[in-house]
């Protein structure tokens, strides 16, 4: 056998480094328009994006990248075999954003990040899935309710989770580094700092408060400051039973109860009570499940021609559109040193297919 010796080319090495050689067309269109894309350019663009399993059909298909911008979903699917339909939203969103010229900051989030970032949201069990579809940055900006449903979220709490943390993204310009993951000073809190903290984040405050030894149970629960500050539903209550503490342990669950409510803040505190004293009120569980919106009758005619329409029944509307009824980004311009106004859109999850 050959001698092993460091400092050589890795196996893998070939095929990368031979893209990078570029012929003298291709060159010249390095600073060219996407409309004016060649072929590979394309196709090693679709591979940088995530969707490398459609190359192949690509190659056949597409001629520059003006094919790609005037293509249709029902292209997609029929010429490049994109039948995923979060790959082809992931499509077809790039796309209209280089037709529309944007320079979205979500598009600078890629699918790697956004499993990251459940991580950080406290949702690990669902990082597979949102891989598996490429979620990334952009398409957290557009995600609806039947996304959702589609990638195995069917929990109402992690539906509002998603959604707070959506939000806690909007309001900070989807920087990436906005969730705060490590303790500053515990004695100086204010609901503005609270709402960007992570799950691990909680857990450590569970720490410093004495209930270290029920900390562990947050994993997986989706709980994260965007959700304690902005979902008016979320009180002690529901963390301790996200925490497992029994209810017979009262003196442990008004300890949590109190400390809650110093966390929070009065304004927050004001708002979570009056929801809870509205006849209205139903306390949020682990078990109330998100079902997806039926169509009517009149639907049922345009089932086939409606196949491809963009739902825009968003999990976390944007304030691009500020005609729209949501008024989400509106509402909550407030928390960087202002009080907290939970965002009463939130709860129209609750009606996702009960109201149907």
């Amino acid at each position: 056998m050959a001698e092993f010796r460091r400092g050589g080319l890795r196996a893998t090495a070939g095929p990368r480094l031979s893209r990078s050689k570029e012929t003298k067309g291709q060159k010249s269109d390095y600073n060219a328009p996407f409309a004016q894309w060649s072929t590979e350019r394309v196709c090693n663009w679709l591979e940088d994006f995530g969707l490398g399993q459609y190359v192949i059909f690509a190659r056949q298909w597409v001629s520059s990248g003006h094919t790609l911008l005037t293509a249709t979903p029902q292209d997609m699917e029929k010429e490049m075999g994109i039948k995923h339909p979060l790959h082809r939203k992931k499509l077809v969103l790039a796309i209209k954003s280089i037709n529309a010229k944007q320079d979205e900051k979500s598009a600078q989030l890629d699918h790697i990040w956004v499993t990251r970032w459940l991580d950080d949201i406290g949702l690990p069990q669902y990082k597979d899935q949102f891989h598996e579809s490429r979620v990334d940055g952009r398409m957290l900006q557009y995600l609806t309710v039947n996304d959702l449903l589609f990638l195995k979220v069917t929990s109402q709490l992690h539906h509002l989770s998603i959604k707070c943390a959506i939000h806690v993204l909007h309001v900070n310009g989807f920087n990436p580094h906005c969730l705060r993951r490590r303790p500053l000073d515990e004695n100086n809190l204010s609901p503005s700092e609270v709402v960007q903290w992570s799950n691990h984040r909680v857990m450590e405050w569970l720490r410093s408060v004495d209930l270290a030894e029920y900390a562990p149970n947050l994993r997986g629960s989706g709980v994260h400051g965007g959700l304690i500050i902005l979902e008016p539903r979320f009180n002690g209550d529901t963390l301790a039973m996200l925490l497992n503490i029994p209810p017979q342990k009262t003196l442990l669950r008004r300890h949590l109860t109190t400390n809650f409510n110093v966390l929070i803040g009065p304004e927050a505190q004001q708002e979570k009570r009056e929801i809870t004293e509205s006849t209205a009120y139903t306390p949020l569980t682990t078990t109330a499940k998100v079902r997806p919106k039926k169509l009517g009758f009149s639907h049922f005619g345009n089932l086939r021609k409606k196949k491809f329409d963009e739902s825009t029944d968003y999990i976390c509307p944007m304030d691009t559109n500020p005609g729209a009824t949501n008024g989400t980004h509106k509402n909550y311009g407030g928390y960087k040193g202002l009080p907290p106004f939970p965002d009463r859109e939130l709860e129209k999850l609750d009606q996702v297919g009960q109201t149907d």
